[in-house]
């Protein structure tokens, strides 16, 4: 199959490159804003293509494409809403659109547990669970509102197979540089992440949260790929980490303070530009829903080879160790 894939240098473009050129049984093109100076191991045989995808043209590359990957996506910066929304909801609306334009047959989008509404329990929810995002964070917005993007497409475009995928959160080694960036900006130095060096961690109450890693995710992603199905898809790997697993994880000692003197301070620290997280984003991650995986299980024939702890160990090694990769957005 030939098949595209946007944001193929990133935490989760990158492992479904890996994924997806394995053994030479498709023919890849990968697009990212900037093209890495050597590829990954394993995807020499990958064509790159420089492209932006929120005002770029994208019709040349989609063309005889058998599938798109679409998982270009900006975080940052989240004091910038008019940047992320470009690339997010301007982006994806032009990735479908040059997609419906040239006749590319399948879509696999990336979505997210953050474009689940909020809930008040801990019993996993499936596919049907609402999707208008987990706080008024703009990262859940705009994941909600791709999330209407893909539904009117779809009611569009009956034609084309349309699969969107809603992991949990995704971590891996060779992004943890990337990630300690994202959510920990310039003071999160990689000594400062060395759990040997924190003795105490605190957690806000009731915090729980699933974890995937990146490569279980793109094993996801290849599925919806060669598998005839459509419709969305939950991504979680085994268990659930509260307080207990935090603290095993971290070798330290927790303590609980209150979520909204939680969510205050890490907001109070956003607005002075301390640290690149909102407290929104916090409100966010405490009222996710925990998801079933087993519409996965059954039609993708999906089992995650890591668990959530895989995941966020494989994070926790990575940062104090600057992992990275060639990849442009991962570089150490």
């Amino acid at each position: 199959m030939k098949i595209v894939i946007t944001g193929a240098s990133g935490n989760l473009g990158s492992a479904a490159l890996r994924e997806l050129s394995a053994d030479g049984r498709h023919e890849v093109t990968a697009v990212a804003r900037r093209r890495p100076d050597v590829a990954d191991a394993g995807a020499a045989s990958v064509r790159w293509h420089a492209a932006d995808v929120s005002h770029d043209d994208l019709t040349t590359v989609l063309t005889g494409a058998d599938a798109v990957v679409h998982l270009a996506w900006k975080f940052q910066p989240t004091h910038r809403q008019d940047v992320t929304w470009q690339t997010n909801a301007v982006g994806t609306r032009r990735v479908l659109d040059a997609a419906a334009a040239v006749g590319v047959p399948s879509v696999v989008c990336a979505s997210s547990v953050a474009a689940y509404s909020p809930v008040d329990h801990d019993t996993p929810v499936d596919e049907t669970w609402l999707t208008d995002g987990a706080s008024e964070a703009t990262y859940c917005r705009e994941k909600a509102y791709v999330e209407r993007t893909l539904d009117a497409f779809e009611a569009s475009h009956p034609d084309i197979r349309v699969v969107r995928l809603r992991p949990a959160f995704v971590f891996q080694r060779s992004a943890a540089s990337e990630q300690r960036r994202i959510f920990g900006g310039a003071l999160a130095r990689p000594a400062l992440v060395d759990r040997r060096r924190i003795p105490l961690v605190p957690v806000p109450a009731g915090l729980r949260f699933q974890a995937v890693h990146a490569g279980d995710v793109a094993r996801g992603i290849a599925a919806a790929v060669e598998r005839p199905v459509s419709g969305a898809f939950n991504l979680a790997g085994e268990g659930v980490l509260r307080r207990e697993e935090i603290g095993d994880l971290m070798g330290a000692r927790t303590v609980e303070v209150p979520r909204g003197l939680a969510v205050r301070a890490l907001g109070a620290a956003w607005r002075l530009h301390a640290l690149p997280v909102p407290g929104s984003l916090l409100t966010a991650l405490l009222n996710v829903p925990l998801m079933s995986s087993d519409r996965a299980r059954t039609e993708l024939g999906w089992t995650p080879s890591h668990s959530g702890r895989d995941a966020v160990n494989a994070l926790l090694e990575g940062m104090p160790a600057r992992a990275g990769s060639t990849m442009p957005p991962l570089h150490p």
